[in-house]
């Protein structure tokens, strides 16, 4: 069989694997694209064609010998230069990247006059300084990317972006410019596949299926909304012109990789056993492309097999266990260039996942795996569509419609949940583990509650550029309905969650209980019941109008603004919170400093606006029971496991002690003390300077300046006074800290009559437990500094380099919607506001890494040979002690019975502190007092090796990441004391997280 033969046959296998796994829908996804501008003789027509479809556009030089083809597919074209019919010189090669403006002026004779001041690869022109673009962003396609060792997942990607840094809470994510996990927005083709619920995940593809992603980390244009910290805009692979196809085997032996540390608390008590920790990955992708009609319509498609195994032991090393997952991908892009002036795009993808995980007992001593304990499944994922039309009406107008959906689960369950309670033990008891014998404690295999939850977003937009001499007017529409059906509640056949913990005879069991723990008793049981469900749903408008006004040939200004609305609903469909008319403003400008293309002087201002997650319409507009209870524990009791038989420690649940903590119950029937009436939208506001200029045709380099201020919060605060006085119960509105609050007041409440009171929450809203004295809340404030340098040598077939260097501060008094500093990821939700004592303190916050050095380098020996680096070093963030009580109070700023729950104070008892609340004397600490984290640098490396045989596209790349095996603490305990005086000196400022362990990865890749 010879070689043509051979590669056609494979490639109908691979079009069959792909097509056969796509039975169960069709669909579709918006086109994202870039430009093609510069200036030209007046009259000339400029045409590009592309190289992969043939699409034909073409535009005539204005009166000022300004042109612009707009809304370009990105990928390589054919550029040619026509005047009065005729075309002059030879036509040349340029390439459209996602989000960009590749800048050609051109002469009289048709060839290019800023030749010098663009990069040429090969026979490409690629654009080294886009003068058309105020933002601050990165752009890397996937060819670029085969060329390092970078792990295969977007969040990698943007990770090389400067100012981009991974959350080191155990919640994870990406923060953008000091900002926190949970404010970025990630688009694939269009389509805005951001976790709607809590907005700290995304909707994956596996890493073949992208052709080019642009990493957006401020300045971005009125187009973008409904994010504060950064954007990563995704564009898939398309078919083409030429049949295609590939096999692609990525493997992740467990013997290639570095077992993870056991570590252990001061006094040598255990804090998690890792070291026998072993997980092995293994993935098969098989894609297919080609034209179904010639320059017309168009298909790439692609499935992904993935087995992944492995097995971990628990904190305590009394459980084993084994991990599976075996989900496949499947996706497509239809393309259908309808004319040369319009098209239809369709796109279609399934990330929808299930991992098992089976507990067994264990003995760490002896290294023997016990009975047999359970399993729970975890259902991820789902499948998302989107349909683009774009239309070319005429040289000057242009217009585009999309419409899609992104669907998310989660969902968590056991063959247990009916049979077991969760039953945990917390860190305070780790010395104490001795008494379960070696056994697990609780029958449950995972202690995870039962929550199941579906995720919808229904999107449509429509967006139109117009070019009006000097003007390109861009303006659009967006709508985003998100629907949650969600329902959650502990396993069980109580329905709650046991944790045990050491106390002190004497300690008040929760600040406000009046109820004390009693003496001679120093375990204890913290009871929790949480339970919530619903459909709600969230709606999003927006319109932007935009005008990108070059006021000479050589400065540019971006004028626009942006209107969102926001509108939360209830189960019944009624709006609970509404925002209108928030208006963001954002103003840029761009100096083509030599009029070539080759240097520019950038600058931007603007307003951006953060929606409400869904979380909260499902616990306030719901109602969300959240309650604990707090009991002796008499020791414990081994008992068999109902469904498996295996033997587990039970906790003897002794006297209850104390009133149920009711505290944090919302309810949903009346809505008008637990939401502000006035509720404000959270924004932030963004300023950047920049300057960037080329070296030569391979070399550039860049300096900016970023300024971010934010001075809203939205969050859930403690109300116990009000301007009718105490409020005899502890409200829990959702509110703007330190910002007026308006909620109903009447008799339940403390108010004589019933009707809207103001409390203007910066001087009023708590009164404190001991002295009475009533005080507010402090103002949020958050702010970014940064300065950042690189300097950029681009790929030219041999070798490519780029450096950054960015010293950043981030300062203020509240991280953002979610707490990384006691790893509490409840967005909108967390502790910032649930008492003014959490957020008295200004200082650095915990994504403050003042230093951050970023490096990658790719080196081709031969055609058979190339290798490449990454390297990225970061200083350590601040080490911020929490403590439990402040002045003149009785109730606690910080839980005394649990380090997670409770934001913790600034304040640290010294003196007194067993006495009377009057009596006690405290030293202020201010943020960071205790030091920093140390720094970190991670380095990956690879080799390629590629078949030399002329007409067989065949390549192995095995890659390292941590080549060092780099275990460095990333995050710590914070919490410093256990109750008033009472230091953690087992646990504070010791390790939870630490650097993952290298790993090494086998790719072979057969394209065809």
């Amino acid at each position: 069989m010879n070689v043509n033969r051979l590669k056609r046959a494979a490639l109908c296998v691979a079009l069959g694997a792909c097509l056969g796994s796509l039975v169960p829908m069709s669909a579709s996804a918006q086109n994202v694209s870039g430009a093609v501008a510069g200036r030209a003789t007046a009259g000339d027509q400029v045409t590009v064609v592309s190289n992969a479809t043939g699409l034909t556009r073409t535009v005539t030089a204005s009166a000022d010998g300004s042109y612009r083809l707009g809304q370009l597919p990105v990928g390589d074209y054919q550029l040619q230069v026509s005047r009065d019919g005729q075309k002059l010189g030879e036509p040349f090669a340029v390439s459209v990247a996602v989000g960009g403006t590749t800048t050609v002026n051109l002469a009289s004779s048709g060839g290019v006059v800023n030749l010098d001041a663009l990069q040429v690869v090969g026979t490409r022109v690629v654009n080294r300084v886009d003068v058309y673009s105020t933002e601050t962003s990165f752009n890397v396609n996937r060819q670029e990317l085969s060329r390092l060792p970078v792990a295969q997942d977007l969040s990698a990607v943007a990770l090389l972006a400067p100012g981009v840094v991974g959350g080191n809470s155990s919640f994870g994510g990406l923060s953008f410019a000091g900002s926190s996990v949970a404010e970025n927005a990630v688009f694939i083709n269009g389509l805005n596949v951001t976790d709607m619920y809590t907005r700290r995940g995304f909707s994956s593809a596996p890493f073949g299926f992208f052709n080019e992603f642009q990493v957006k980390t401020g300045g971005y244009s009125v187009e973008f909304g409904r994010s504060t910290g950064g954007v990563i805009n995704a564009v898939t692979r398309s078919g083409t012109n030429e049949f295609q196809g590939g096999v692609e085997v990525t493997a992740e032996p467990s013997a290639w990789r570095s077992s993870p540390r056991d570590h252990f608390h001061r006094d040598g008590t255990p804090h998690s056993y890792a070291s026998r920790d072993n997980n092995s990955f293994l993935k098969t992708n098989v894609w297919g492309s080609g034209p179904i009609i010639k320059d017309k319509l168009f298909l790439f498609a692609m499935y992904e097999d993935r087995n992944d195994t492995g097995h971990n032991t628990s904190s305590d090393a009394l459980s084993w266990f084994k991990n599976k997952s075996d989900n496949g991908f499947w996706g497509a892009k239809l393309d259908w260039n309808i004319n040369d002036n319009h098209s239809l795009a369709l796109l279609a993808f399934s990330d929808e996942g299930e991992i098992t995980n089976g507990a067994y007992n264990y003995d760490w001593d002896d290294d023997q795996i016990g009975a047999w304990g359970g399993d729970s499944v975890t259902e991820t994922g789902g499948k998302n569509w989107s349909a683009t039309y774009t239309g070319h009406f005429g040289e000057n107008f242009t217009a585009r419609a999309m419409v899609g959906e992104n669907n998310q689960r989660a969902f968590t369950n056991s063959s247990l949940d009916e049979a077991c309670s969760p039953v945990f033990t917390d860190a305070s008891y780790a010395s104490r583990l001795g008494k379960l014998n070696g056994l697990r404690a609780g029958c449950h295999p995972t202690g995870a509650a039962v929550a199941e939850r579906d995720d919808t977003r229904e999107v449509a937009r429509l967006d139109f550029e117009w070019q009006l001499g000097t003007h390109l007017l861009r303006f659009g529409v967006d709508r985003e309905l998100m629907t949650t059906e969600q329902s959650t509640r502990y396993p069980g056949p109580t329905q709650l969650s046991y944790t045990a913990y050491v106390a002190r005879p004497g300690d008040e069991v929760w600040d406000g209980a009046n109820a004390y723990v009693p003496a001679g008793v120093t375990e204890m049981l913290r009871a929790r019941n949480r339970v919530s469900g619903g459909t709600f749903e969230t709606e999003a408008n927006a319109f932007y109008l935009e005008d990108i006004w070059n006021i000479t040939p050589n400065l540019m200004l971006n004028l626009g603004v942006r209107w969102d609305r926001f509108e939360n609903r209830t189960a019944d469909g009624d709006a609970f919170i509404k925002m209108d008319d928030l208006i963001a403003p954002r103003f840029g400008f761009s100096w083509d400093m030599k009029g070539d293309g080759s240097t520019k002087l950038f600058g931007n201002a603007g307003r951006y606006y953060l929606p409400v997650t869904n979380n909260i319409n499902v616990n306030f507009a719901g109602g969300l029971t959240d309650e604990y209870s707090y009991y002796v524990l008499n020791g414990w009791q081994q008992q068999a496991n109902p469904v498996t038989g295996a033997p587990y420690m039970a906790p003897v649940i002794g006297q209850q002690i104390g009133p149920v903590d009711t505290r944090m119950n919302t309810g949903a029937a009346d809505l008008r003390q637990s939401v502000d009436k006035d509720l404000k939208a959270v924004y932030q506001d963004e300023y950047i300077l920049g300057f960037q200029t080329m070296i030569n045709q391979a070399w550039s380099w860049g300096v900016n300046a970023t300024y971010r201020k934010m001075d809203r919060a939205l969050d859930d605060m403690r109300i116990n006074h009000t301007p009718c006085g105490p409020t005899g119960t502890t409200l829990w509105p959702i509110a703007n800290p330190g910002e007026s609050l308006t909620i109903w007041g009447d008799s339940s409440i403390g108010c004589a009559t019933e009707g809207w009171i103001t409390i203007d929450t910066s001087k009023d809203g708590y009164r404190k437990g001991g002295s009475l004295e009533v005080v507010g809340y402090s103002k949020p404030k958050r702010t970014y500094k940064a300065l950042e340098f690189q300097i950029d040598r681009a790929w030219d077939e041999k070798w490519l380099f780029n450096a950054s260097y960015l010293w950043s501060r981030s300062d203020g008094n509240f991280e953002g919607p979610v707490n990384s500093d006691t790893n509490y990821g409840d967005t909108g939700m967390v502790q910032h506001w649930d008492h003014p004592s959490n957020n008295q303190r200004y200082g650095p916050l915990f994504n403050d890494f003042r230093h951050q050095f970023k490096f990658r380098a790719a080196y081709a020996l031969n055609e058979q040979w190339s290798f490449g680096t990454t390297l990225q070093v970061l200083s350590g963030g601040p080490i911020t002690a929490f403590g439990v009580m402040w002045p003149n109070d009785t109730v606690a700023g910080g839980s005394t019975s649990s380090e997670g729950s409770g934001g913790g104070t600034g304040w640290l008892c010294v003196a007194n502190c067993s006495g009377s609340y009057d009596q006690r004397q405290f030293e202020y600490s201010p943020r960071g007092a205790f030091g920093r984290l140390p720094w970190t640098w991670t380095m990956g490396a690879n080799v390629t090796w590629r078949l030399p045989v002329e007409g067989i596209d065949l390549s192995a790349r095995l890659s390292v990441y941590n080549l060092f095996n780099n275990q460095t603490v990333i995050n710590v305990h914070q919490r410093y004391e256990a109750q008033p005086g009472q230091v953690r000196e087992n646990t504070f400022n010791t390790g939870t997280r630490w650097q993952a362990p290298r790993y090494t990865q086998l790719m072979v890749t057969w394209n065809f």
